[in-house]
């Protein structure tokens, strides 16, 4: 008898520990399907977060795995139901589909459910040319190009024109009350907008790209576009900046080999670092600065959500007030 229950709290034990090491990131990716994966963060406060160890910090923001051949991933935050994801279509395209949490009737599963049922969707391109088809309708999107899908859309289907150099979709979706038409825009067409100095480690040109009123786009609630950081700068959003109306999320890339980033968060006066690599997202909630420095300059996407449309709704944070 006392082997019979040793073995079973042994075996317990182990079935534990496979457990921890499956969700050792801190939340559980489940499978939609045979290539999109996807994970669910819940909201959180300021004044949980500023008693968080490095290693739950990292838990709760950190997106390290955007990409991946073959794949579609989704990161779903609570913070205004926000999704985070990338496709890497290789020789074979793929669907973008809903996943389980945003399910209205979870006894049908996916049968008749679409991703855009409920959401607008945007899209830009880090990676090698590529096309997107909604609807039967195709556009093709270079390097740093974007492509906003407004609600309702059904079919929506990324492909790689050339399976040795893929494309790579980076993704943000937010809910939408509306349907506004698909529209593509280049950095041509971007709003773009030079700011900060040399002298202050900052001279970057920031992309306003799917934003209501440029090149003809109009979202019901999402924002995105690009900043890319001169040789020589490696502050971006400085001095930093508090959305209380928005979250927002970023994704650094172009980063060198061999360099990183150093992501800071948490309210003015309650700071704390998030070490990133290159093809990484953070999410950023209402109540957190946003701004970063790179050991190098990179570029960085990003993508906001929330109550209102007014870009420079921001709170600043002077500098001599951080801590």
């Amino acid at each position: 008898m006392k082997k019979t229950i040793l073995t079973a709290a042994l075996c317990c034990f182990a079935l534990a520990g496979f457990a921890q090491g499956c969700c050792s990131k801190g939340y559980e990716v489940k499978a939609e399907n045979a290539y999109t994966h996807y994970n669910v963060r819940w909201a959180t406060g300021p004044e949980d977060a500023k008693h968080y160890t490095t290693d739950r910090l990292r838990k709760e923001y950190l997106i390290e795995k955007v990409f991946a051949p073959g794949e579609v991933n989704w990161t779903y935050t609570m913070f205004d139901r926000f999704l985070i994801g990338g496709a890497e279509p290789t020789s074979t395209p793929l669907k973008l589909t809903s996943i389980a949490p945003l399910y209205v009737d979870e006894s049908k599963g996916n049968d008749g459910r679409n991703l855009l049922d409920n959401r607008e969707l945007g899209i830009i391109n880090v990676g090698g040319e590529g096309t997107v088809t909604v609807d039967g309708k195709s556009y093709s999107l270079g390097f740093q190009e974007a492509l906003y899908v407004g609600r309702g859309a059904k079919d929506i289907v990324v492909a790689s024109k050339n399976a040795a150099e893929p494309a790579k979709f980076y993704l943000n979706s937010a809910c939408a009350h509306a349907s506004f038409p698909t529209k593509k825009v280049t950095l041509k067409e971007a709003n773009n907008i030079k700011a900060g100095k040399m002298e202050e480690s900052n001279d970057r040109v920031i992309h306003q790209m799917i934003i209501t009123g440029v090149a003809g786009v109009r979202t019901c609630q999402l924002q995105m576009g690009i900043t890319e950081l001169k040789p020589g700068s490696v502050w971006n959003t400085m001095p930093a900046h508090i959305h209380m109306r928005r979250m927002e999320a970023y994704f650094y890339y172009k980063v060198p080999e061999g360099q990183k980033i150093l992501h800071v968060m948490g309210e003015p006066q309650e700071t704390r670092p998030i070490w990133m690599n290159n093809e990484q997202a953070v999410i950023s909630p209402q109540w957190s600065v946003h701004c970063a420095a790179g050991t190098s300059n990179y570029t960085f996407i990003w993508g906001m959500a929330g109550e209102n449309l007014v870009y420079t709704d921001m709170q600043l944070a002077p500098i001599p007030t951080l801590e």
